[in-house]
């Protein structure tokens, strides 16, 4: 079975981005791209794998959800497609509308749609964000996949912006990148 995993990065005081989806405070060493290039190179955003002549077949990932305040970033530079080589869902209930056929908006119930994706054939489902999409879905997280990034963001996005409800993991591995950013996994 498909797991659905959360491949995010995070602050040392657990925000995935600014109070205005800021993710560019983030340090980012050759080092962690090189892993992120070769080991996970769906998570590369179609437009930046043109830019940089990155052409990798899918590894990990062949779907993506992801929340409107990870989506609308793309949107406010034209992007109606950010990760075209996978199969892509918008979770949000105020978008409205979405001009792209490549992408598949969904309005409610995202439990639902893991349970039904998680019953298909192909590789894993990706969750790329935000806090509240990621709160929603944590009884169905199967696997953590954290880039621990050594700065404090102050305010943001929290990674799990939901109700109090103590979830237990267990650290399955741990990676450290030049320049302090910790690559960390977890499962149920």
């Amino acid at each position: 079975m498909r797991k659905l995993v959360y491949y995010v990065g995070v602050s040392i005081d657990g925000y995935i981005a600014g109070p205005g989806h800021e993710v560019d405070f983030y340090p980012v060493s050759d080092a962690l791209m090189g892993y992120i290039n070769g080991e996970v190179p769906e998570a590369v955003p179609t437009h930046i794998r043109a830019q940089i002549g990155l052409d990798a077949p899918n590894q990990r990932f062949d779907t993506l959800l992801m929340g409107r305040g990870t989506y609308q970033p793309a949107l406010d530079v034209g992007i109606t497609s950010p990760y075209a080589h996978l199969r892509q869902y918008v979770v949000s209930s105020t978008i409205g509308k979405i001009d792209d056929p490549a992408v598949e908006l969904v309005e409610s119930d995202p439990l639902a749609l893991v349970r039904r994706l998680k019953q298909e054939d192909g590789l894993d489902i990706w969750l790329c964000g935000g806090g509240k999409l990621a709160a929603a879905l944590l009884p169905e997280i199967d696997e953590l996949i954290i880039k621990s990034y050594p700065v404090v963001a102050g305010a943001g996005v929290s990674a799990f912006d939901g109700a109090f409800r103590p979830t237990t993991f267990t650290l399955t591995g741990t990676r450290p990148f030049e320049g302090g950013v910790v690559l960390m996994t977890y499962t149920r």
